[in-house]
Parts: structure tokens; C-alpha cells; sequence
């Protein structure tokens, strides 16, 4: 893979079909292995529902350096906001706006959709992740643990 476009602003775009194996290689990355079907299997409902956004961020000689999907999120408790879902960067193309890029775009996409805020969630293993965020603005809330039952 080219590592060329050091500095050039990244482009931020919509996901679409041809990128689902740049999509799961990045999810791996991210810590969730999923293969090409299993992404493909995903996307279809994500890509068609207007209530979620899958973005990716593009370089030169890079069709994907990164993606984050951000959806919207409606509960009885609080206002309508958006949540980041997920956000990975390739480790190879890190340290180049590309983040930046993604997250400048899901703000505005929140915005756009009448959001009042924007929040996501981080492991807190991911200490750079943290600074990141820490680094746009956000503000850690809470801490808490994640429960989960399979069906």
C-alpha cells in the first residue's frame, strides 16, 4: 500500500459497496475480526437506514485510510444526539488528520440532523484514544460497566 499523502487533507466521504473489505481489514485493527461476509451482511441495513451514517476517509493512493459510523441516538431520558459507534484509523496513516477528518464530519452530520451532542464510547484501555477525544473537545462522563447477554 502506497504511504504517500502525508500532507494532504484527507477526503472525507459515504461509505459505499466496494469498500467492505477495507472496512473489515480496519475492524481488525479496531480489535473486532469480522470477515468480508459478515461486514457485507452488516452494511446492507446500515448503508440503507438514514438514521446511521458510515463515513470513510480517503487519501491519495488510500481508498480508505479510516471509517466511523455514527448513528442517532433517541431516548426517553435526554435529547436527541449521535453517538460514534466506531472510529478506526489504519495504524499505517495515524497522525494525519484523517480522525480529525472523520470526526469534523460526524459533528456536522449531528448537527445537520438537529443533534444537541455528540458521544461515544472508549475502552479504557484505549489511552491515546482518550487524549484524542480529550483533544476535539469531548469531555469524559462516567466510567461504567457493559453488560451483555447473547441470544
Amino acid at each position: 500500500m502506497n504511504r504517500s499523502g502525508a500532507d494532504v487533507a484527507p477526503q472525507v466521504r459515504a461509505a459505499r459497496e466496494g469498500d467492505q473489505a477495507r472496512i473489515a481489514e480496519l475492524s481488525g485493527q479496531l480489535g473486532y475480526p469480522s470477515g468480508l461476509e459478515a461486514i457485507h451482511r452488516r452494511l446492507g441495513p446500515i448503508l440503507s437506514d438514514a438514521r446511521h451514517a458510515l463515513l470513510v476517509a480517503e487519501l491519495p493512493d488510500v481508498p480508505v485510510a479510516g471509517w466511523l459510523h455514527v448513528f442517532l441516538y433517541q431516548v426517553v431520558e435526554s435529547d436527541l444526539r449521535a453517538e460514534i459507534a466506531g472510529l478506526v484509523v489504519d495504524t499505517a496513516y495515524r497522525r494525519r488528520g484523517v480522525g480529525r477528518a472523520l470526526m469534523r464530519r460526524a459533528e456536522e452530520w449531528a448537527r445537520e440532523r438537529g443533534c444537541s451532542a455528540v458521544s461515544l464510547r472508549s475502552n479504557v484501555i484505549r489511552k491515546e484514544a482518550h487524549a484524542f477525544y480529550q483533544g476535539l473537545g469531548y469531555t469524559l462522563l462516567k466510567t461504567q460497566h457493559a453488560f451483555r447477554k447473547n441470544l
